[in-house]
């Protein structure tokens, strides 16, 4: 799994989507169903690297039983693009992610993934936190 963090940090996408599989699963929040296809993550992840360049991943702690592996992870960067409806602010921001993956061997086949997203639109959002 950190290889995979390793090569999305470096903007290695392609390194990326040779660890996950082609009929690869997403399961999102704020999506009824769940997203299929290694594109998918692949546009997710070119997202996230366009509004946080920089994106610094750390993992927290990690652990699996059978073919699920789950990862506690921490992202941090600075907001220099458009992340949905946020247009860049050149904040900095920081925020957690618990994310659950199934294995087919040695590539990604599915994920769960848990980004405590409020945090991170609180932290873009124009208007201080709590207003």
């Amino acid at each position: 799994m950190g290889s995979l963090y390793q090569a999305l940090e470096n903007g290695d996408l392609d390194a990326a989507a040779g660890m996950i599989t082609e009929n690869f699963i997403a399961n999102v929040p704020s999506t009824p169903e769940p997203l299929v296809g290694r594109e998918t993550w692949l546009l997710g992840a070119q997202g996230m690297k366009e509004a946080f360049p920089d994106l610094k991943i750390n993992v927290l702690d990690i652990f699996g039983t059978g073919d699920k592996v789950t990862v506690l992870v921490h992202f941090e960067g600075r907001h220099q693009g458009a992340f949905q409806q946020f247009e860049a602010t050149g904040k900095q921001v920081s925020f957690r992610s618990i994310e659950v993956y199934r294995m087919e061997g040695d590539k990604i086949a599915e994920e769960w993934v848990a980004p405590d997203l409020l945090s991170l639109m609180q932290q873009i959002s124009l208007a201080p936190a709590g207003h």
